[in-house]
């Protein structure tokens, strides 16, 4: 075979389909685990944005079997010290939304990142949908997200003692029904132990089922939440409203809704705000003539001043409940 092969060659050996076997490569070494390894090490380093903010995408809040990982954005503000954190819960009638979109806001990263550029640690919400999983998942959602950022307070600055939740439409029903069920196992098996929030804003919530089923507004996208085929009975209905669980106890809310809403009508926060009053509970509210659902106006211009009237009163609210004094 040397023979040959000094005579014709490596490529008449290779026609003759004669191959040299490859050197062996080194071995190939990686970390192991002792037991499978759950966690995301994709490298995931924080967004900027203006005033020094940080942002991190997408944070594996929680893992249930059977479903995606539900995730949160976290905006940390640059100063040092511990932050009143402020949970956002998107809208889209418990089927639908994201994280990052917010009405007539174009760009509502920015938003939150605002925020926290005035002294908060924001994180907004990814939860299940009604598609998903039928309520209340999505209440246990939002009450294993703020277990998650206060265990995690040290890593994304936060003070777990002062706590906002804001959200709009769906998102205004799941945070005003996050803040006055605070520690109702029957609602959260987990939770017994919880600590409660200081603070909540909704935007067009929902705080009666029974009369959104009344008025066949909404119904279809609450029978899907609540897993209804048909009407659905009254006890699904008051467990899933906020109204059924007010007491004296809940914390401050602000409530804002335009007055010609067609899809939550604003006897909602009407009825919320009677309901809080009647509790003793501090309220505030503010109802905009001519806005239709997500402050959409006539005009831009009517939207625009919708808009920024509603997120400028939410930024104060917090500011004075959660003791961030404005600069």
């Amino acid at each position: 075979m040397i023979r040959i092969a000094n005579r014709l060659g490596m490529a008449a050996l290779l026609a003759l389909g004669v191959t040299q076997a490859a050197p062996a490569a080194p071995p190939r070494l990686f970390p192991t685990g002792a037991a499978p390894e759950m966690v995301d090490h994709m490298p995931s380093p924080p967004i900027a944005f203006p005033g020094g903010v940080k942002a991190w995408r997408d944070v594996t809040y929680q893992t249930i079997p059977g479903y995606r990982p539900q995730i949160v954005d976290i905006y940390v503000p640059p100063s040092a010290g511990a932050h009143p954190l402020i949970l956002y819960i998107h809208g889209g009638g418990w089927m639908g939304g994201h994280t990052r979109n917010s009405g007539a806001l174009a760009d509502f990263p920015k938003v939150l990142a605002a925020l926290a550029a005035e002294g908060f640690t924001v994180a907004s919400l990814e939860y299940r949908l009604s598609g998903e999983a039928r309520f209340p998942a999505q209440l246990q959602d939002a009450n294993a997200a703020l277990r998650f950022l206060r265990a995690h307070a040290a890593d994304y600055k936060i003070d777990p003692t002062r706590v906002g939740l804001w959200g709009g439409s769906a998102g205004g029903h799941l945070a005003a029904l996050t803040g006055v069920t605070c520690r109702n196992t029957q609602l959260d098996p987990a939770a017994g132990n919880d600590a409660c929030v200081q603070a909540v804003v909704t935007w067009y919530g929902v705080y009666d089922f029974k009369k959104m089923a009344a008025k066949s507004v909404g119904d279809q996208a609450g029978s899907q939440l609540l897993g209804c085929n048909g009407a659905c009975p009254d006890d699904k209905l008051a467990m899933v409203s906020p109204s059924t669980y007010i007491d004296a106890k809940d914390p401050p809310f602000l409530l804002i809704h335009g007055e010609e809403d067609k899809t939550v009508p604003v006897d909602q926060s009407r009825s919320g705000e009677a309901l809080l009053r009647k509790a003793g509970v501090p309220v505030e509210t503010i109802y905009i003539k001519g806005v239709d659902h997500s402050f959409i106006g006539a005009t831009p211009v009517a939207t625009r001043e919708a808009t920024l009237r509603a997120t400028n009163a939410t930024f104060d609210f917090f500011h004075v409940k959660l003791g961030v004094p404005q600069k």
